[in-house]
């Protein structure tokens, strides 16, 4: 470029790498599509996944789904997300939100407010408790994707083998799980008792909640606001699980385990007894997968005696960010992910329990499903987990609380709890104060 002032050396040099890099953007823009990025956790079952992606797509070829896909846990991918909103980062357009969640992402102002898209007259048309869930002081914030509630899964060939019913008590569980345990080594067949989620993550709030509300203890009472960590049917429940679960029905090794190892242990026919949500129906029962499929059975949770069984209440919900600039084409991909077919699509290739009312009733989905029918009064009387906008806050206490205390016999679970009990007041009052400020 010898002759040529400075100036336009600059202008030729810009203009040239514009046409290399530019070309590519205008296409795109050429095209016609919008981009939504879809913010989603790790699946168990990625083929069904796929194909509602790829269905979408070729049914609105004027939108491109991109999905990031995060951690399997519930935790990590709350962190994840969290990070992402906070940052208003334009590569969320809509999420997957765990059931707890809507309060926090109503009150930060991280999920669009839906109510003018989704009408009262569709809000009928699901379970009234995941419409609950996703209602934040009189607003809704996310469409119900899929339900879960925690079930007993049991080998049905051992109970039948030595004598058993399904336990309705969790003594009798243990009781049950020890006698087979025994009576299997002495034939050579080296079996666990229990296989459940104990690793510290939102799971273990799960599980633990399930064994206090059925011994009538109690984490928060939503109406008065009291703490029931330090109450005594509530340290009954938790000394019950340290002493007569773990280590002793259960492998220590339950202490590291997520949804997907626990379930790992009973799919290889080494647990009698599994807690898990609706979705391992399907895969326990599935031959090419499980070494004991047509083998297994499901009942609700044990309770203690005076008690009655409990479930947590779970699942996870559709949301879109309040920062999308894409407004239009977000709803279009987020209400066909809560729609009938796609949840029907869900519960017979993945066993979701649907959020539909009318699923319930459909013949296809009760064929592979046959326990939703049995099932759906636990469904529908499933116990939320504490609403507010910094549960989070309190299960990461919960968290720490509960894998402290059931890890050790020699831990001083009175203390504990009465120190958890204290930062979760801590945490409580912080909400009032800012509830006050706005």
């Amino acid at each position: 470029m010898r002759g040529y002032p400075a100036n336009l050396k600059i202008l030729l040099i810009t203009l040239i790498l514009l046409s290399i890099f530019l070309p590519g953007c205008t296409r795109r823009e050429e095209s016609g599509k919008t981009t939504i990025h879809f913010v989603t956790w790790k699946p168990n079952v990625p083929g069904v996944w796929d194909e509602i992606i790829s269905t979408f797509e070729r049914e609105h070829p004027g939108i491109k789904i991109v999905r990031e896909i995060g951690p399997h846990s519930s935790t990590a991918f709350h962190d994840m997300l969290t990070q992402k909103l906070k940052n208003r980062s334009r590569d969320v357009d809509v999420f997957l939100m765990d059931v707890i969640w809507p309060p926090e992402f109503a009150s930060a102002g991280w999920a669009l407010r839906l109510d003018e898209l989704f009408p009262e007259s569709e809000r009928k048309k699901f379970l009234e408790s995941t419409i609950l869930a996703n209602t934040y002081k009189g607003h809704i914030y996310g469409l119900p994707l899929f339900i879960d509630s925690g079930l007993l899964y049991y080998r049905k060939d051992l109970l039948y083998k030595y004598g058993y019913s399904p336990p309705e008590t969790w003594p009798e569980l243990v009781e049950i799980a020890e006698d087979i345990m025994k009576k299997e080594k002495a034939a050579g067949n080296i079996i666990y008792g229990y296989s459940g989620q104990f690793k510290q993550y939102e799971g273990l709030v799960c599980d633990m909640m399930e064994f206090i509300l059925s011994n009538g203890g109690y984490i928060l009472d939503q109406k008065t606001g009291k703490i029931g960590l330090t109450e005594e049917k509530t340290l009954e429940a938790i000394a019950f699980v340290r002493d007569k679960i773990i280590g002793r029905i259960a492998p220590r090794g339950v202490l590291t385990y997520q949804e997907p190892e626990s379930l790992a242990l009973f799919m290889q026919g080494k647990a009698i007894f599994h807690r898990n949500w609706p979705y391992a129906w399907k895969l326990s029962n599935d031959p090419e997968k499980s070494r004991i499929a047509k083998k297994v059975g499901i009942a609700r949770l044990p309770h203690f005696p005076g008690g009655r069984s409990y479930s947590t209440l779970g699942g996870w919900q559709v949301g879109i960010s309040a920062y999308t600039e894409k407004r239009d084409a977000a709803w279009t991909f987020a209400s066909y992910l809560a729609s009938e077919r796609v949840q029907k699509l869900i519960a017979i290739k993945a066993g979701k329990a649907p959020t539909r009312k009318a699923l319930y009733k459909d013949p296809e989905v009760i064929t592979v499903n046959p326990q939703f029918e049995s099932m759906i009064d636990v469904f529908l009387t499933s116990y939320p987990r504490p609403r507010s906008p910094l549960y989070p806050a309190i299960s990461n206490v919960l968290q720490r609380f509960f894998s402290r205390v059931i890890s050790s016999t020699d831990t001083p679970l009175e203390r504990y709890a009465l120190e958890a009990r204290k930062e979760i007041e801590r945490v409580l009052s912080l909400q009032l104060e800012l509830e006050k400020s706005k």
